[in-house]
């Protein structure tokens, strides 16, 4: 059997890594479950050992079927990563950065973990998160849990294309797992999630063309506007990170979810990337401006109303946990301190410079969180 250049490679001195699911192919159906671990040393031992486990569990439900994509990706909150794993931590994991500029505020919500899970039907989606909170729910308290959907051809509910610009092929390990620059966690990837809800009544009420400059792209085709026309508060213009001449990707697998009964409808954003920093700034560019005042005009429609950044370590890592668990049940300091609401008048971050480095003991790929035979390629 061929070996997928892109989901592993073998390294003379050591054995490949094996990312979890990220950039497994997107899916009609997903579950986002976020959670807090409650206090005490025997939630955290059921959490530790529920990593390990995590995989045996996904080949379980998998199995019913094999065609149906499942997969699982779980995630840690910087304090939890402290609670449950102590040093040594990821070295850009941090409690997820609050920005607040006018009326315009990306919120910072509690959550220490993060389970997305895909697949092609519901149920599969569904089944498994059953069986995971039977196992760890007297470990952790549920605090949003979302069911999201693919609507029609992979439109939003304000009706535009969304993630056609998502790296695709090898980009994608690229652009989403990390590599040399955090050796001691290659393989792993950082991810942002805000819950949106949308004013459709207002938005329904604006013209196409109003709507599409709004966007940056055409509605009925999904055509990139013409930089001549398109304003630069657009959302695609102010998402757009560039970097020493190159843009940097990052990895969405947004969800539209709602109820029609409740006037709820929203857009479930979800982003990887190997660095938290390339998203960030995407937020800072959307809520503050760039430069500050010239704002995402989206963002008079929509409102965040949960924001969390958490760290996907590899699959690896998951089945390595070992049963001992950190003494103290506080968190420890962290070596990533909060930092501060990012506030309209604070000037703009960093950039940053990602390394561009190939992941080759990564492997990626992976049939389900820790199936090591079967490969699913991002096509």
């Amino acid at each position: 059997m061929e070996t997928d250049p892109i989901s592993a490679t073998q390294v003379a001195d050591r054995l490949p890594v094996l990312a979890q699911p990220v950039a497994a192919p997107l899916t009609r159906a997903a579950i986002f479950l976020v959670a807090t671990l409650n206090p005490g040393s025997e939630n955290r031992a059921i959490l530790r050992s529920f990593c390990g486990d995590l995989a045996a569990l996904l080949r379980a439900v998998e199995f019913r079927d094999l065609k149906g994509a499942l997969s699982c990706i779980m995630g840690f909150g910087s304090e939890a990563w402290d609670r449950l794993f102590g040093q040594p931590r990821p070295a850009e994991l941090h409690p997820f950065r609050e920005i607040r500029a006018g009326a315009r505020h990306a919120v910072s919500t509690p959550g220490d973990l993060l389970f997305h899970i895909r697949a092609k039907r519901m149920d599969l989606c569904f089944e498994l998160a059953t069986q995971i909170m039977a196992r760890i729910e007297n470990a952790v308290s549920p605090v949003d849990e979302v069911q999201g959907f693919r609507y029609f051809d992979d439109r939003d509910l304000i009706g535009f294309v969304d993630g056609t610009e998502n790296p695709r092929g090898a980009a994608v390990v690229d652009a989403v797992l990390i590599g040399d620059e955090d050796a001691a966690f290659e393989g792993g990837s950082y991810v942002i999630v805000q819950k949106y809800l949308h004013d459709l009544d207002a938005w329904n009420k604006l013209s196409t063309e109003a709507q599409e400059r709004i966007i940056g792209r055409t509605k009925l085709a999904d055509i990139e506007l013409d930089d001549s026309v398109k304003p630069t508060s657009a959302h695609n213009a102010l998402t757009t990170i560039v970097e020493n001449g190159k843009e940097i990707k990052i990895l969405r697998d947004n969800m539209p979810f709602g109820r029609p009964g409740h006037a709820e409808f929203g857009t479930y954003f979800i982003g990887y990337s190997r660095s938290p920093r390339t998203i960030e700034q995407m937020l800072e560019n959307m809520f503050i401006g760039r430069p500050p005042g010239n704002y995402d005009r989206l963002l008079d429609f929509s409102r965040a109303v949960t924001g969390n950044l958490f760290f996907v370590p590899s699959a690896t890592f998951l089945e390595d946990v070992a049963d001992n668990s950190p003494a103290e049940d506080k968190p420890a300091v962290s070596e990533s301190p909060a930092a501060p609401a990012v506030a309209e008048t604070s000037s703009s971050m960093p950039s940053s410079s990602i390394s561009s480095s190939s992941n080759s003991s990564v492997r990626d790929g992976s049939l389900g969180i820790g199936s090591l035979k079967g490969d699913i390629r991002h096509e």
